[in-house]
């Protein structure tokens, strides 16, 4: 039985230590960490082949054995996204402004690191790299707990970061892993409001649902991605085409992948076929489930009711069939997850229109849903894409694990 107590004091023990390191040590060992993986990459894909062969015996769906999948150029992108984390600005230690008071006072804030950082995800484990990467550089202690599925290749991550973090004379406590995957442990885990400041949950809707109700710890909710793409009745269809088979059809197991089709009608037959000819040429079988419109329009499976809020991690797309862009968004805010959604059309008021109206962490004109990451949006890596609205909203980087503390500069002044 893992003794969670003493993983919490360790990290507390290293809290300290963790918000003296300067930018340039961080930098140095960051860099150090990002050659190191790639220089024990024949022990990581080794670990991550036992989890690969356990979930294909377990029959894992196509989509989640490619999160848990890890290969070089994978390897050689988590690297990348430490070299990234590297030479960006280390937010801790900036000063927020100063104002006087009539009192004379100096009244300012700076930033400071949260403390000690709980992640609980799935079976993704870039995550176990990407999460230590932006905790390390901004000062914060950082306790993992993965899911089963990729518990070899999330222990063979941290041992090579641990080691180097030793070879570097820094506190190898700065990342710990739970090995222990069962449920309670789990449980336990989100109860730690003695030892870690705040809890990041990155995975499915069953496992941020179970933590936002059982922590004791502040939690940071990320959330799961019924991504829409809206396709207007002023679009470029051939745009269109593009940029739905590259949110969908890319990599399927993603939060950022397209799940859903809203469809003009008076476009809907054209773009529809347009679509099914591209996918076939491109030999990609994606099934469409469709309303009764979108069903006349072209022949495909009924969509149900459950179907608008799906997401479907496989080659699935729903279509909803709208009569103008008040429908689209309509439509869109009631099934979305508040993640990323996007229009395609040459209208300028109706991009506005739904920039405005439509209530998720990332809104887009004309582009895909995939670019919802933190290495796409130059952060280097992301800790999750936050879906709630307050302290941090959609793909969290460095600014998003920090917190503010006020400083205040006198000279002798007392409160009368």
């Amino acid at each position: 039985m893992v003794n969670l107590n003493n993983i919490g004091e360790r990290a507390k023990a290293v809290e300290s230590e963790m918000c003296k390191l300067t930018s340039a040590k961080k930098n140095k060992a960051l860099l150090a960490i990002a050659q190191g993986l790639l220089d024990d990459e024949r022990e990581i894909l080794n670990a991550n082949n036992m989890d690969i062969v356990k979930a294909k015996e377990k029959q894992m769906p196509e989509g989640l054995v490619d999160r848990l999948l890890l290969n070089h150029a994978r390897i050689d992108g988590m690297a990348e996204g430490l070299r990234q984390v590297a030479s960006l600005d280390d937010p801790v230690g900036e000063v927020l402004g100063m104002k006087s008071r009539p009192n004379g006072l100096m009244i300012g804030q700076k930033r400071v690191p949260l403390g000690v950082i709980g992640i609980i995800y799935e079976s993704r484990p870039n995550v176990t790299a990407d999460a230590f990467g932006l905790c390390f550089k901004t000062g914060n202690v950082v306790i993992l707990k993965g899911g089963s599925d990729a518990i070899n290749s999330n222990k063979a991550i941290v041992a090579s970061i641990r080691k180097r973090l030793k070879s570097l004379y820094l506190p190898e406590d700065a990342i710990q892993i739970i090995e222990d995957t069962s449920r309670e442990t789990t449980l336990d885990f989100m109860k730690m409001n003695r030892y870690v400041n705040v809890l990041i949950p990155r995975g499915g809707s069953g496992l941020i649902r179970t933590v936002v109700e059982n922590s004791t710890i502040p939690v940071i909710e990320t959330g799961t991605g019924n991504c829409h793409i809206y396709i207007d009745e002023f679009a470029d269809l051939d745009m269109a085409v593009r940029i739905v088979i590259n949110a969908k059809t890319q990599r399927i197991g993603v939060c950022n992948a397209c799940e859903s089709l809203v469809v003009h009608e008076s476009i809907e037959k054209d773009f529809l076929y347009k679509l099914k000819d591209a996918l076939d040429s491109a030999k990609k079988k994606v099934e469409l489930r469709g309303d009764d419109k979108a069903c006349n329009a072209m022949s495909m499976n009924k969509a149900s009711d459950e179907d608008w809020g799906k997401e479907y991690l496989d080659y699935i797309l729903s279509v909803k069939t709208v009569s103008n862009i008040d429908e689209a968004i309509l439509h869109i805010n009631k099934y979305n997850t508040k993640h990323s959604e996007s229009i395609i059309t040459k209208d300028y008021d109706n991009a506005q229109r739904f920039l405005n109206e439509i209530d998720a962490a990332a809104v887009y004109v004309n582009a895909s849903t995939r670019f919802t990451d933190g290495f796409e949006f130059g952060f280097g890596a992301e800790i999750g894409i936050s879906t709630q609205k307050l302290h941090a909203r959609g793909p969290m980087g460095l600014m998003a694990l920090t917190t503010t503390k006020y400083i205040i500069y006198g000279n002798g002044q007392t409160r009368e």
